[in-house]
């Protein structure tokens, strides 16, 4: 019986990519998503759950790890994004986004630490917006700095337990979430398709990511072999954009 991972969010353009290739190195697969109307890939036993409901969330992983019998993985990938000012942002906005990017996290881990092997790991996928960001994504950065300040401080605790904690932080990589996100005003071009060759040109590897760079950076963070002596870091996979002076 291969190694067990749980992936939220796995519908996505990230996740389906991350499912694909754990799928391919020999892993099983258990993908949570609220969206199973997304074909998914063959070979995952799919969850559908609301992260946004914890009692429904804690009902889920239960399952999972019923089935799973031991996680050797698990990767926190499920995100919304809100693209506001913060003064057109409600409440019930703020909350729901908190609650799948940040506490989905929490009680991701919280239900499935009895479950881990030692060896096992955490994969928090936080975001670039959590060391530098732009206007109008207030919510969205708060939570994914929230997730690598909790990814230090899980590595930590759960380090005498044989478990690592790391993130990885993309940056503008080519899913669904970028491309609805392109209309804040933030970039020269009337078509998506301009709005992306700009973006493009501002990254100093000069293109756009894809869902599958990020999959093998999470990989990378997930396998024993491969990282056994990494803990409490945040990756970050942005083409250099972050290595760039804003100034420039």
């Amino acid at each position: 019986m291969g190694e067990a991972v749980v992936i939220t969010g796995v519908a996505g353009g990230i996740g389906q990519a991350t499912a694909r290739l754990f799928l391919k190195s020999g892993w099983r697969v258990f993908g949570v998503d609220k969206n199973i109307d997304v074909p998914p890939t063959e070979g995952i036993r799919l969850f559908k759950c609301d992260l946004s409901n914890a009692m429904q969330s804690e009902t889920t992983f239960k399952k999972i790890c019923e089935e799973a019998e031991e996680i050797d993985a698990l990767v926190n990938n499920a995100a919304l994004q809100i693209c506001k000012p913060i003064s057109k942002i409600e409440v019930a906005e703020w909350d729901e986004l908190m609650a799948v990017n940040l506490r989905s996290v929490f009680v991701a881990v919280r239900s499935t630490l009895e479950y881990f092997k030692t060896g096992a790991s955490i994969v928090n996928v936080s975001s670039v917006h959590a060391v530098v960001t732009s206007p109008n994504l207030s919510a969205y950065a708060a939570s994914k700095g929230a997730i690598s300040a909790l990814t230090r401080s899980l590595a930590v605790e759960l380090a005498p337990r044989g478990i690592r904690v790391n993130a990885v932080l993309p940056g503008a990589i080519d899913t669904t979430m970028l491309t609805e996100g392109l209309g804040r005003g933030h970039l020269d071009g009337s078509t998506l398709n301009e709005r992306m060759a700009a973006l493009a040109s501002r990254t100093p590897l000069g293109r756009i990511g894809k869902p599958e760079e990020i999959a093998q950076a999470i990989l990378f963070l997930a396998d024993y072999e491969r990282s056994s002596f990494m803990t409490g870091q945040v990756l970050v996979v942005d083409g250099g954009a972050t290595a760039r002076l804003s100034t420039e």
